[in-house]
């Protein structure tokens, strides 16, 4: 089996140094960079299958290159952040980060978030075998293919992303709290975090809802969850 190649990009040697160690004694393949700019190339070069990202970098800092990976690909990413404040973890999810570790951290408690990571990440909600596409509005979700068109063109989703909007729309009109989505949509993994879900029901928002700010599909039910609305 071929070895999960990782991104290790912190600007700190030591750091660098014993993640990528840890990593290697668990059968991964870590490549090592000091800086954004290096990241990036490496990430068109050669892309990974998971990048594990410090925050603060000389030059293109992390959260512009969680912005440009999330852009152009469904690639796992977690960040390394020695902010504690929500409002930086939440930033991080927001731009499409699957998962944030706070400095200092313990190498193993990384390697278990990452393997984490990997376990959501390919895990998927598939349809059930024979399952017929869903439509709402000008939107058609394909189980078999996996993707989302609205108007003919193509919407581009991560996995958990599709995986959110299919069990949303299998289900119409019934309310799922936070906890529930997690379960169905996530599957049991350690370290994740609830915030997850608000951000993902926020980004499918923004790419299925004509009025993002006003919803018509995916509906917030105050103190509840959410329900969707063909």
């Amino acid at each position: 089996m071929t070895a999960v190649k990782i991104l290790v990009v912190d600007d700190e040697p030591s750091i660098r140094e014993v993640v990528s160690l840890y990593l290697k004694q668990m059968g991964f393949e870590p490549t090592v960079v000091g800086d954004g700019q290096t990241a990036l190339d490496v990430l068109q070069s050669d892309p990974p299958d998971l990048l594990i990202l410090d925050v603060m970098l000389p030059g293109v800092d992390g959260y512009e290159i969680t912005r440009q990976a999330r852009a152009n690909s469904a690639i796992p990413i977690i960040l390394l952040t020695a902010r504690k404040d929500e409002i930086d973890r939440i930033l991080g999810l927001e731009l499409g980060a699957d998962d944030y570790v706070v400095k200092p951290f313990s190498p193993r408690e990384l390697v278990s978030r990452v393997k984490a990571v990997l376990r959501r990440t390919q895990q998927t909600t598939a349809a059930p075998e024979g399952e017929q596409p869903i439509s709402f509005g000008n939107t058609r979700i394909d189980p078999g293919s996996r993707q989302v068109t609205a108007k003919g063109e193509k919407i581009p989703l991560t996995v958990k992303e599709f995986d959110l909007l299919w069990m949303f729309a299998s289900n119409p009109h019934q309310v799922f709290n936070r906890d529930q989505l997690l379960g169905r949509v996530w599957g049991v993994a350690e370290f994740i975090d609830a915030s997850t879900v608000t951000v993902h029901v926020r980004r499918l928002r923004e790419k299925i809802e004509q009025d993002p700010s006003n919803p018509r599909h995916i509906i917030t039910v105050w103190g509840v969850g959410y329900r969707f609305e063909p």
